[in-house]
């Protein structure tokens, strides 16, 4: 388990796909800048299983307590690793998110010998725009129309942190 200030980041097993099914089924939860998931627990694994032979992992944003609050990953994108997020419709706004990202982009220069970390996110959602730069991330650019999202072609602004531009952790106080 990643440790941070309010917020720990826990492995995701195949046993916690139950919840995942849950979440990612609800319109609710990806709200309205992310497309309509509908999986089974059968294309949740298959989706598991390539992110892990590809080297990524997916981890639960869980509060002190225990209680699951949302889901962080990071993955392959091409040949760049990338990170990705979703909170629970609740838990946002309350820091969780931005702590979970420091975390992760901690964890990562840590753990791995890499010079970058990036993430996209819809032009319009001005949020995960709020989160990412708070974790270090700088907008490069624009990809323009890069995917079918809630019945229009959507741009999605890129960003990313850069090795030298991080230079020690900020938030990871334990890694258990």
């Amino acid at each position: 388990m990643l440790e941070g200030k309010t917020v720990n980041l826990r492995v995701i097993e195949k046993e916690d796909f139950p919840i995942l099914a849950e979440w990612f089924n609800e319109p609710e939860f990806w709200g309205k800048y992310q497309g309509l998931g509908q999986l089974t627990k059968g294309n949740i694994e298959k989706w598991y299983d390539k992110t892990l032979a590809e080297g990524g992992k997916w981890f639960f944003i869980e509060k002190k307590d225990g209680t699951k609050v949302g889901y962080i990953d990071h993955f392959l994108w091409g040949n760049m690793l990338e990170i990705g997020y979703e909170l629970i419709p609740t838990e946002r706004g309350k820091g969780y998110c931005t702590e979970a990202a420091k975390m992760m982009v901690d964890y990562l220069f840590l753990s791995k010998d890499i010079v970058r970390i990036q993430a996209v996110t819809r032009v319009e959602n001005k949020a995960s725009q709020k989160v990412l730069e708070k974790t270090g991330f700088k907008k490069e650019g624009i990809l323009r129309k890069a995917a079918f999202v809630m019945g229009v072609w959507a741009d999605f602004y890129i960003l990313s942190i850069l090795r030298e531009e991080w230079k020690e952790p900020k938030i990871l106080t334990k890694t258990a």
